[in-house]
């Protein structure tokens, strides 16, 4: 297939701290991750400009700690630290793969990535680098979800992949509930007003602002990354009806 054919040119693909994680409750789970840069370099090789939003949740969870006690801003700034441990772990993981690679802090670390500035990020895209934003959007109280929305608005982004750890989105939680109803598309306003966990409000919300599509899939099925950029009908697309 030549890049003329393909469905995206560029997406955001966003990781949770989870999926790094793997089984490992609070850790990286190095196999997997050089699992993911295979993938993710499979879709390089179509000739797709990728971007990448990482989470931190499998060190550290800002949101958890301030229900326990801490101070919501400290806990969220450590949150933003936990991004960019797992971004670096990325980087290290893709570059094996030979893929050029530059991680970008919304938190400023000169001695570890660079700070977050868009023209040079599309720059970067443009000459096939992958991209990795880390450090959040800098500031408390937004999710990465809504840092993946903003990045993947500002680089102007065909789409948001939101990889899960189920074939996409469902009436319930499927691991829970065995009839769960898999639902294969579903408009903004369908995911707020069923509130049906897709991404938080905020990063929905903008997503809607900017008629920016999400496909949420299964990225522990191997290729699917590669079937949703090729157009196959992988997971759950969310976007204007």
């Amino acid at each position: 297939m030549s890049s003329s054919d393909l469905r995206f040119r560029r997406v955001l693909l966003k990781l949770s701290g989870e999926a790094l994680g793997g089984e490992s409750q609070y850790s990286i789970d190095h196999q997997l991750v050089d699992e993911i840069a295979k993938e993710i370099s499979d879709v390089h090789e179509m000739g797709v400009e990728v971007a990448i939003v990482v989470g931190g949740g499998n060190i550290f969870r800002g949101a958890a700690a301030a229900e326990s006690g801490m101070e919501r801003t400290n806990a969220d700034y450590m949150g933003m630290l936990a991004t960019v441990i797992n971004a670096l772990a990325l980087q290290h993981a893709l570059e094996k793969v030979n893929l050029e690679t530059r991680v970008q802090s919304a938190i400023h670390m000169m001695e570890l990535c660079e700070p977050y500035i868009l023209r040079r990020a599309v720059r970067h895209l443009e000459k096939n680098r992958v991209v990795i934003f880390a450090g959040g959007t800098g500031n408390p109280y937004f999710t990465t979800d809504t840092t993946a929305s903003l990045r993947a608005s500002e680089i102007k982004a065909d789409c948001i992949l939101k990889a899960t750890n189920v074939d996409g989105v469902f009436s319930s939680d499927p691991n829970i509930n065995s009839d769960a109803e898999f639902i294969p598309r579903l408009s903004y306003i369908d995911v707020l007003n069923r509130q049906l966990g897709v991404m938080d409000t905020t990063a929905v919300s903008l997503c809607m602002d900017n008629d920016l599509p999400i496909i949420v899939f299964n990225l522990l099925k191997k290729g699917n990354i590669c079937r949703v950029v090729n157009g196959e009908n992988v997971g759950t697309v969310v976007a204007s009806k």
